[in-house]
């Protein structure tokens, strides 16, 4: 098994999935994803950390030391509607209720300084983003994006329906570069794909790969399963027949998304003429929890 693979392991306090510094070997990100039943409490503090919360099913109130929201949620999962979510500062006591009959909730989370104030993100304020074309086109979902009001963390869910590739052509962002006028170009971020599909026995292959091969696998990414990337290029392709959804959190030199695709395939932009019509695979016009 490939150490960029981690599998869903439940516990008893709800949480089924969880990467930090020390398991990813990398020193910035950590993340988590847990279920919990209506009436469920989570407690925590963000400490010397941002974190952001995003729901990818059911509602949830949170009461915190920066302000408290009562209903944050809509969607009953990832394939019925668009997210909400909230970001936290860092010195922050917060507890999550569950509201709904199931929560599906994830949360990334890094160090952090300087002065940002909690923002709640409602699916209006979630900008879509159709990109690609042909079998490369899929759905982002900017939840925490480049120029949000947060230090390091970044995060967008990508739809990427059945057959299609997504992230690609392969790109890569392990190296904090300027240009000659002092323009980033790329940034050296940590990132993790949590990858969920609407159906139980949906896969996706994901590669990540440096240039010279010192980092060279294919992984296979199944139902709540994170797929760690720290270096490297990375594209993505969904099993024919099961649309693929996964949820990016970034960390890492700068608070922008600055990435260089890979030469030997960056010529295949030119090839797009038309989009997929399946995307988008979500909306606003989408089913509530009930």
């Amino acid at each position: 098994m490939s150490n960029l693979l981690i599998n869903p392991r439940e516990t008893d306090a709800g949480e089924y999935i969880r990467v930090s510094p020390e398991t990813a070997g990398w020193p910035k990100l950590h993340f988590c994803a847990r279920r919990m039943c209506r009436g469920d409490i989570w407690e925590a503090a963000t400490g010397d950390f941002e974190y952001g919360l995003v729901v990818l099913g059911g509602i949830c109130s949170v009461q915190s030391s920066r302000g408290n929201w009562e209903c944050i949620g809509r969607r009953p999962n990832v394939f019925s509607g668009m997210p909400h979510a909230l970001y936290l500062p860092s010195q922050t006591t917060f507890s999550v209720r569950a509201r709904s009959a199931e929560l599906d909730l994830a949360c990334g989370w890094c160090e952090s300084s300087g002065i940002h104030p909690p923002q709640m993100v409602s699916p209006k304020s979630v900008a879509i983003e159709i990109r690609g074309g042909g079998n490369a086109t899929r759905q982002i979902n900017s939840i925490f994006p480049a120029g949000f009001d947060s230090h390091r963390l970044v995060a967008v869910e990508v739809y990427t329906p059945g057959g299609n590739w997504s992230s690609y052509p392969p790109h890569k962002h392990d190296e904090h570069r300027l240009d000659q006028n002092g323009n980033l170009v790329e940034a050296d971020l940590e990132e993790i794909y949590f990858y969920k599909f609407n159906k139980p026995e949906g896969f996706a292959i994901q590669r990540v790969y440096t240039a010279d091969r010192r980092l060279d696998e294919t992984i296979v990414a199944r139902n709540n399963d994170v797929v760690l990337v720290p270096e490297g290029y990375h594209p993505v392709v969904a099993a024919h027949g099961y649309n693929a959804y996964y949820l990016n959190f970034l960390a890492g030199s700068a608070q922008s998304l600055a990435n260089s695709d890979d030469p030997a395939h960056a010529w295949i932009k030119d090839t797009w003429k038309d989009k997929d019509p399946r995307v988008p695979l979500v909306t606003m016009d989408m089913e509530k929890v009930k």
